[in-house]
């Protein structure tokens, strides 16, 4: 029975694995780079005052409920 449990979930995840790659689902490989590309100094001077933010609240011990 759990040998047929095992198949039968394998061939769903290779059968979702095969759908996703005809489907174009793993085609963005330069995703990770067109962003860098498009951030303006705005966006990466906010995400530093959070990341600073985040360390102040980390030397305090503070621990959100």
């Amino acid at each position: 029975m759990m040998l047929g449990a095992s198949l039968f979930l394998g061939a769903v995840a290779l059968v979702a694995f095969l759908w996703g790659i005809k489907n174009g689902q793993f085609d963005d490989e330069k995703k990770m780079m067109n962003a860098v590309m498009q951030d303006d100094e705005n966006e990466l001077n906010d995400a530093a005052e959070q990341e600073r933010k985040k360390e102040a609240l980390r030397k305090k011990n503070y621990m959100p409920e």
